[in-house]
């Protein structure tokens, strides 16, 4: 059974860290958080699923070895999260209740480095790393225009659990920061390299108990 356990808990950490995925977006990226409060908190939300890629893509992709993996590793995460929203909608809420990130061009953006570098593991965690949290803003504030009329659905449609103070209000548009991708991509520039090494540490960690 132990031998077993060695062998799979690479895959068995790539399932628990991408359906966790699936959960925090769920519970973040709805209305309430994404899009009533995007002025307010997208740069949270920005550095929150720009780390959580990382750490995750880049844990696979050097498990595996082979350029392309990362890009597999957002897919699935995408695919989860679609089925959340099928789920939510089978729920009597609109289709887009649940706000997907678009995780997968800065997992391929990652995965290109890995393999413009000729597999250099940390070129993929200077350079991958900082081109995830530069992009990932970028592609999701993309993503959140094309939503319909979010704040209206938001109204129509509130989350239940939520208490009062996190009612929905009018975003404060410029009131903190006149760019919210922009505090977004630079933040999560900086700390998605410090995030994508300790998923290269994880790497290393999972190796050696498994050689144990």
């Amino acid at each position: 059974l132990m031998v077993w356990l060695r062998r799979t808990t690479h895959y068995l950490f790539i399932v628990v860290v991408a359906v966790n995925s699936t959960l925090l977006t769920i519970n973040a990226g709805d209305y309430i958080f994404y899009t009533d409060w995007a002025w307010t908190s997208f740069v949270v939300f920005s550095i929150a699923q720009s780390t959580m890629l990382v750490v995750g893509a880049i844990y696979y992709m050097l498990f595996t070895g082979v350029p392309g993996t990362a890009t597999y590793y957002a897919t699935i995460m995408t695919i989860y999260t679609w089925v959340a929203k099928g789920a939510w909608f089978a729920l009597g809420y609109p289709m887009d209740f649940i706000t997907v990130p678009v995780w997968i061009p800065s997992a391929m953006l990652l995965d290109l480095t890995y393999w413009a570098t000729r597999r250099n593991k940390h070129a993929a965690i200077i350079i991958g790393g900082t081109l995830v949290g530069l992009s990932l803003p970028i592609f999701n504030m993309i993503n959140l225009l094309l939503v319909r009329d979010p704040l209206e659905m938001a109204f129509k449609y509130p989350r239940p659990t939520l208490p009062p103070y996190m009612a929905p209000i009018e975003p404060q548009v410029g009131k903190f920061y006149n760019s919210p991708v922009a505090l977004g991509s630079g933040a999560g520039a900086v700390l998605s390299v410090p995030i994508a090494a300790l998923g290269a540490k994880l790497n290393t960690w999972t190796y050696r108990w498994m050689a144990a």
